[in-house]
């Protein structure tokens, strides 16, 4: 579910359009919290896109953010419905649309499943 938002970035990515890959990654990272190797990957993504932008404040915030991902999403130390970029605060918490809720709500069902 989150590949559906992470190719889709990657190929607006290689069609040079730059805003609209980071908006995809911004809900790739929204839905990608559930999860510490998908919230690492984000910011991971977010990180790349910052160098390939040549954007040094978004590279620095993403791996200052790629380190939080890594250590502290396991333990739920992350605050729901942030974006991810440089341009929030990281510890912000913020609304999360409703197909984003309900992508996360397949997600956490799937997950259930024994």
């Amino acid at each position: 579910m989150i590949e559906d938002k992470l190719n889709p970035a990657s190929q607006a990515q290689l069609r040079r359009e730059y805003n609209k890959s980071f908006a995809l990654l911004e809900d790739a990272h929204v839905i990608g919290q559930q999860s510490t190797y998908f919230h690492s990957l984000v910011h991971l993504k977010m990180l790349r896109h910052g160098l390939s932008m040549r954007n040094y404040k978004e590279v620095m915030w993403q791996l200052c953010r790629l380190i939080d991902a890594f250590t502290k999403t396991a333990i739920g130390l992350i605050p729901t419905g942030n974006t991810g970029g440089a341009n929030v605060n990281r510890f912000r918490q913020m609304p999360i649309s409703e197909k984003n809720k309900e992508t996360i709500a397949r997600i956490k069902h799937a997950q259930s499943r024994p």
